[in-house]
């Protein structure tokens, strides 16, 4: 499980051992923090992939560090984990942008289950995003589509000529390189 981090963060000592020790029994790389402070100095200086967070601490609470992960980057996947939930308080973490929301005290295998779904899940979008990264270029006639402002594949094709004009502002004149200079003079004239 590499790049698998995850940031606990819970007031109580004994819960934030315990969870612990149970990530790093199945290899998750672990960060313990005692504060919703602590948490955001972490999420701020390092890079991490997931946060479990307890929802009700003193000074900075869960839905704080909801907030401060998402607007840090919006890749980080949170868990929210308390023992004091109710439907309000769920919707709002899930309303935040948090990805799931469980009552403690809660099984070991349960929480591991739901890390590793959110994992899965910023994996996917992680290769969804390299791939709309990628500038389509037609194999054969070389024409781009710009799918900037439109979904990802509902772009208009365009001429490279018009593509870098439209993007750079720069007009656009034919010449050859050196090499190409070189077979055209061979394929015209015969040298």
């Amino acid at each position: 499980m590499h790049n698998k981090s995850v940031l606990l963060v819970d007031d109580e000592e004994i819960i934030l051992n315990a969870i612990g020790r149970d990530l790093r029994e199945q290899n998750y790389g672990v960060t313990l923090a005692t504060s919703g402070e602590e948490a955001i100095g972490v999420l701020k200086y390092n890079q991490v992939k997931m946060v479990v967070t307890d929802l009700s601490m003193g000074g900075l609470d869960g839905i704080q560090i909801l907030k401060e992960a998402k607007k840090i980057s919006s890749m980080t996947g949170v868990i929210i984990l308390t023992g004091y939930g109710d439907m309000a308080s769920a919707i709002d973490a899930l309303r935040l942008g948090a990805d799931d929301y469980l009552l403690k005290p809660c099984e070991p295998a349960e929480l591991i289950i739901r890390i590793e779904r959110c994992f899965e899940k910023y994996e996917a979008l992680e290769k969804v995003k390299m791939y709309e990264d990628i500038l389509p270029v037609c194999m054969y006639c070389k024409n781009i589509r710009d799918d900037t402002g439109v979904g990802h594949g509902k772009g208009k094709w365009q001429s490279m000529e018009e593509y870098l004009h439209h993007k750079s502002g720069t007009a656009i004149s034919h010449t050859f390189c050196p090499q190409c200079q070189s077979r055209a003079e061979k394929d015209m004239f015969g040298k």
